[in-house]
């Protein structure tokens, strides 16, 4: 593959940035980023930019819903939203003949969103309805609880679709407000990936963005605990044929310089179907169906997360393998075969998803946030390369070497009963 580059940044007066990536392509994928989610929301607002997102898909000056629908569907191409913790993104991807019209699109829609009451009480049942339906699914809910209860007492255990009652109570003023108030050019980034001309690019937008003033002062995020997180337990009890149940530490920040250590750990844990507890529980077993690691990275700070569906009579030996596998990390160092597969599958990945436009605009706004520049896939491929063994095992004792795991589980458990099957959380 080769190294050259081009990516290219503009950053405007206001502060606004600007990032492009051009590739040999007929395609032209761009978004709009900007550094708002649940954690800039609290107990009265939490929803807020979560019901924000959808509203801008509601009607402008120029154009109302069925016109926006009707327009990105003629673009020819696909286009969507998403609302995290930190961030919530406006993205399409276009013929690169279309990207004009793309931009005056996703702009408008951006710049001019009316936030009608009369969208917004259609749009209220859309989004109960979207919460209603993770309380019904346990296998995602669980990753809510488990959030939850670990970030408790901190805004980043807001959910992201919000509080049934704030939904309930939101009104055109309540979120014109939000977006005012959260919505800076500071931490605003459009990026774009494709057969793309930087330069071009940056003048379809510059009457849209120009007219931005920077405020005096962009507020600060809440810091998380230091602790990473309380060593706790919360149980919702339904009568479920699976017990669905999430264990976690304190992880890493993004840009952490043991990241590409932890994401190989996390590899072989648990992250593809030769993992270590894919293998004990699943394969060898078969004493689950679904049972994975994962790892959450937020500007600063994380976890590292087990998850598992499990029958009830199962849980106490699923455990134990658990509690087994996460000790072996930090008291045994991984063979030489064992990290070079776990390298190889991580560099796979990142090759793979290069291939595709929408990820590679992603990686570009993603890049910006979290480190300021853009970070060569060849830079990140050398470096996993070079992490090693005593690596994995230092940083294992650090990470899951602790007796402060939090667990969430939902279905037919007994709290007392799942700490006595988990040692307490003893690891």
């Amino acid at each position: 593959m080769s190294t050259r580059r081009r990516v290219r940044k503009t950053v405007l007066d206001n502060g606004v940035r600007i990032i492009t990536e051009r590739e040999p392509s007929r395609l032209v994928s761009l978004g709009i980023w900007v550094e708002v989610g649940s954690r800039d929301e609290d107990e009265g607002n939490n929803g807020s930019a979560h019901f924000a997102e959808h509203m801008f898909f509601k009607g402008t000056r120029r154009r109302d819903a069925q016109q926006i629908a009707r327009e990105f569907d003629i673009l020819g191409g696909m286009s969507n939203a998403f609302t995290s913790n930190e961030h919530t993104s406006y993205y399409a991807t276009v013929l690169d003949s279309q990207l004009p019209g793309a931009v005056d699109l996703l702009a408008d829609i951006f710049f001019n969103s009316l936030f009608s009451q009369a969208e917004i009480e259609l749009e209220r049942q859309v989004i109960l309805q979207e919460i209603a339906m993770v309380e019904d699914t346990p296998d995602d809910r669980v990753h809510e609880l488990f959030s939850g209860r670990f970030w408790q007492g901190h805004p980043l255990a807001n959910t992201v679709l919000g509080r049934p009652e704030v939904v309930e109570g939101m009104v055109g003023k309540k979120l014109r407000d939000y977006v005012r108030r959260k919505y800076l050019p500071g931490r605003i980034i459009i990026s774009a990936a494709g057969n793309v001309d930087h330069d071009r690019f940056v003048e379809l937008w510059r009457p849209w963005l120009d007219k931005l003033v920077a405020p005096k002062r962009i507020p600060a995020k809440l810091k998380p605990p230091r602790s990473g997180g309380p060593g706790s337990l919360t149980v919702i009890t339904r009568p479920l044929e699976q017990e669905h149940l999430v264990l976690g530490c304190a992880g890493l920040a993004g840009d952490s310089g043991d990241r590409y250590a932890l994401l190989l750990l996390n590899t072989i844990l648990g992250g593809n179907m030769s993992s270590r507890l894919f293998q004990e529980i699943r394969e060898k077993r078969g004493l689950a169906y679904s049972v994975y690691s994962y790892l959450v990275s937020h500007s600063d700070c994380g976890y590292a997360g087990v998850y598992l569906g499990v029958d009830p009579e199962s849980m106490p030996e699923v455990l134990a393998l658990v509690r087994h596998e996460l000790r072996r990390l930090h008291t045994e160092a991984v063979s030489a075969e064992e990290l070079a597969d776990a390298v190889d599958y991580v560099r796979a990945g990142m090759y793979l998803a290069a291939e595709n436009m929408e990820a590679r605009m992603t990686r570009l706004a993603r890049n910006e946030y979290t480190f300021g520049r853009d970070i060569a896939m060849e830079e990140v491929a050398g470096a996993i390369e070079k992490v090693t063994q005593e690596d994995l095992l230092n940083l294992a004792g650090r990470i899951f070497g602790t007796d402060q795991l939090t667990m969430a589980a939902i279905g037919p458990v007994a709290e007392a009963k799942l700490l006595e099957e988990f040692g307490s959380g003893q690891n």
